[in-house]
């Protein structure tokens, strides 16, 4: 029998032609003649409705429309979100993506823990993230607890943004009470992932700087980081590099939030940690990977500070051997060392000498030889507003909270009330959409001014490399 025959033929067991439309639409897709469909009644219209959306109630169903969303988020970013839909679009998503974090495919829920996280960075949803903070406290620990490297990354990077979001109270302090004892067992935990263990020292440090009210609790936290951190320290005498391992990278990230909470410390804690690490810790600078040179380098400039404001008169020991050290990677030259390395390092490490040198010099003395005592000011612009970073403890929590953060951390600096009161902004400022859109710069004219910089800059380096331009400029 030809194929166009056999393909005409109805199935077994089939109804015949006087079966409904629905029916009438199936066999058109499976191939069969085209017929003339009666439209849906109003009845039918309103079946096939709630099955649509009930549908997305199911997370497999949801799946494929919620990873586009993540990806979507992830490439356009929040602007281009906002452009296109609402905050109620915006909710419905991440419920969705709240719901794939329950998926039997790893893949599923790392992409729903990262695009609830880059969500969260950038968008204050507070009042939706308060509703719903117990059912993703629950997906985080089950992501935890039996995920795998990244899907444990994605986690505890989402945990420290729930809790940013949610700032100090009851809320966070749960969260951390639920999760704290499984970050810090993966941290101790020498069989996980090192970029796991990793991520979760930093969102230790984070969470527990933000939701701790327990001073047992914040001195457990330190010890914790501790045992982490001064494993990198010289043990021999003798030796003069500390030669970089795969457990570097966990190492840095451990010393960055111990260091980090040590700045809520009561005094007395302050001056126990100075007495035990302030002739430790300068032998990190002497290991091979500029990251941790730069990291020790940073949290002793740090302790410096926090040493000088509990004793105006502060005397450190072995001051000679230390700036000699920090002038060393001042002005390192190595030729064995990355270009980009070197550059970096030398250019961290001559605030770093400054800082250590002017806040052991008495204040007479500064003002005699008009040496200026002032932290290297940096000014970070967020909307209308502008912020100072005049201290190597402010520098040391914005540098952890844009880690965390990204490219959300301008807007949490205009609108997270917990941000601002850390950083001393005062409460949020009110501006209206339209002074917004007139201070932003479209990305036209952005084009223009860079391409004229370019040119300006072009010209100029040409004009001064090139010595046939000088000849001709000289006839």
């Amino acid at each position: 029998m030809p194929k166009n025959k056999k393909r005409n033929t109805p199935h077994r067991g089939g109804s015949g032609g006087g079966g409904s439309g629905a029916a009438a639409a199936t066999a058109a897709t499976a191939g069969g003649q085209h017929r003339n469909v009666q439209p849906f009644s109003d009845e039918d219209a309103s079946i096939e409705t709630m099955s649509h959306c009930s549908g997305y109630s199911d997370p497999s169903s949801f799946a494929e429309d919620g990873m586009s969303f993540q990806f979507r988020f992830a490439i356009l970013g929040p602007e281009v979100l906002d452009e296109e839909g609402t905050q109620e679009d915006l909710e419905y998503k991440l419920k969705g993506l709240i719901d794939l974090t329950l998926d039997k495919s790893a893949k599923t829920r790392q992409a729903a823990l990262e695009g609830i996280k880059n969500a969260l960075a950038s968008k204050m949803l507070y009042e939706f993230i308060l509703e719903r903070r117990m059912t993703l406290t629950d997906s985080i620990e089950r992501c935890l607890k039996k995920g795998k490297s990244d899907e444990q990354r994605a986690a505890a990077a989402l945990a420290s943004v729930l809790c940013i979001q949610l700032g100090p109270g009851i809320e966070s302090e749960e969260v951390l009470k639920t999760l704290g004892p499984i970050l810090k067992k993966i941290i101790c935990d020498g069989t996980a992932s090192i970029q796991a263990r990793q991520t979760c020292a930093t969102c230790f440090g984070v969470c527990c700087f933000i939701a701790t009210d327990d001073i047992t609790e914040l001195y457990s936290t330190l010890q914790c980081l501790e045992n982490i951190f001064t494993k990198s320290y010289l043990k021999e005498k003798d030796a003069n590099v500390i030669c970089s391992t795969p457990n570097t990278v966990l190492h840095i990230s451990s010393l960055l939030a111990w260091t980090l909470l040590l700045t809520i410390c009561p005094i007395n804690e302050v001056k126990k940690k100075l007495e035990m690490h302030f002739h430790k810790l300068p032998s990190l600078l002497s290991s091979d990977d500029v990251n941790m040179r730069i990291a020790a380098g940073e949290s002793l400039a740090l302790l410096f500070e926090l040493a000088r404001g509990i004793e105006s008169d502060f005397f450190y020991e072995d001051m000679e051997s230390l700036t000699q050290m920090l002038r060393a990677l001042a002005t390192d030259g190595n030729k064995h060392r990355a270009k980009v390395d070197k550059r970096k390092q030398r250019s961290v490490f001559r605030d770093i000498l400054r800082a250590v040198e002017i806040i052991l010099v008495p204040q007479s003395f500064c003002c005699c030889v008009g040496q200026e005592r002032d932290f290297p000011t940096e000014t970070v612009k967020f909307g209308p507003e502008r912020m100072y970073i005049d201290c190597w403890v402010k520098k040391h929590t914005y540098d952890t909270f844009k880690e965390v953060l990204g490219s959300g951390m301008q807007y949490h600096l205009q609108s997270n009330e917990f941000l601002r009161n850390v950083f001393e902004l005062g409460p949020p400022v009110m501006v209206d959409a339209a002074t917004l859109k007139t201070m932003k710069i479209s990305r036209f004219e952005r084009h223009l001014y860079n391409s004229a910089a370019f040119k300006a800059r072009t010209k100029a380096r040409s004009k001064c490399r090139d010595k046939r331009a000088d000849v001709g400029e000289f006839f």
